[in-house]
């Protein structure tokens, strides 16, 4: 058994923040360089996956969350032999927070952050969103999990 990093699992998160119709994205600058994806990153020790995802979305975009749910979980094998599994987490943005709270926090892992219609993705998008939106995740049952895309109100659009 050898020891590289490539053995390993690693557990990730990423947060699905939606606002009036359009979820928070960021072009990442490193694996999966220039893709877009959901704020995320890997869990700390003793870190919850709700925990992690409010901490990774105000690190790499300024914007505060709240409410957060993990709502599916995948199991992503990227081209590069890195194994990910990954909890999504849906959270809302905090209430006082505008669509222009969202910024460039992180410059030194994300090359971009935006708000984007959910029928108008940028390209390319991160092989871990892409499974998501794909519906090839474990989708979590219960009260309030269902992907933000398939519930109602006004930061949950429906289609």
């Amino acid at each position: 058994m050898s020891s590289g990093h490539l053995d390993r699992v690693g557990v990730g998160v990423a947060a699905v923040v939606i606002r009036e119709g359009a979820v928070l994205l960021v072009q990442r600058r490193f694996h999966g360089g220039g893709s877009w994806s959901t704020p995320g990153g890997y869990l700390e020790p003793g870190e919850s996956p709700e925990a992690a995802a409010v901490r990774e979305t105000f690190e790499e975009t300024g914007l505060e969350t709240v409410d957060p749910v993990v709502s599916a979980i995948s199991n992503d094998i990227h081209p590069d032999g890195k194994h990910n599994v990954t909890f999504w987490v849906t959270a809302a943005p905090a209430p006082d927070t505008t669509e222009a709270d969202a910024r460039l926090a992180d410059p030194d892992e994300t090359m971009a952050v935006g708000w984007f219609p959910l029928g108008s993705l940028p390209e390319p998008i991160y092989l871990s969103f892409q499974n998501y939106l794909d519906g090839a995740t474990l989708t979590i049952t219960g009260p309030g999990t269902s992907p933000p895309w398939h519930r109602s109100g006004p930061d949950q659009p429906t289609t």
